[in-house]
């Protein structure tokens, strides 16, 4: 099964939210600030693209194995660039 990026960031409870007011619409002194369409429609947007992009997807690309395993040689205990084979 191919995970999303999008799902990953859900499951640590991140947020892809790009308004300042989390979502409440309460941005300026309780009222909705003038962007706040934009922003929730930028965090949509963020949320689709990133939802079509699979984990599997992604650590099949040639450039992020070498990231990974630079990372790995470099700073012992972060991402173990093996997993990404």
């Amino acid at each position: 099964e191919d995970v999303s990026v999008a799902a990953i960031i859900a499951a640590v409870e991140e947020s892809l939210d790009a308004t300042r007011c989390g979502g409440s619409a309460d941005c300026q002194g309780g009222a909705r600030c003038l962007t706040h369409e934009l922003w929730t429609d930028l965090s949509q947007h963020l949320d689709d693209f990133l939802g079509a992009v699979s984990l599997a997807s992604l650590t099949a690309r040639a450039a992020i194995r070498d990231v990974a395993a630079r990372q790995d040689r470099d700073r012992p205990g972060r991402i173990d660039a093996r997993i990404l084979q």
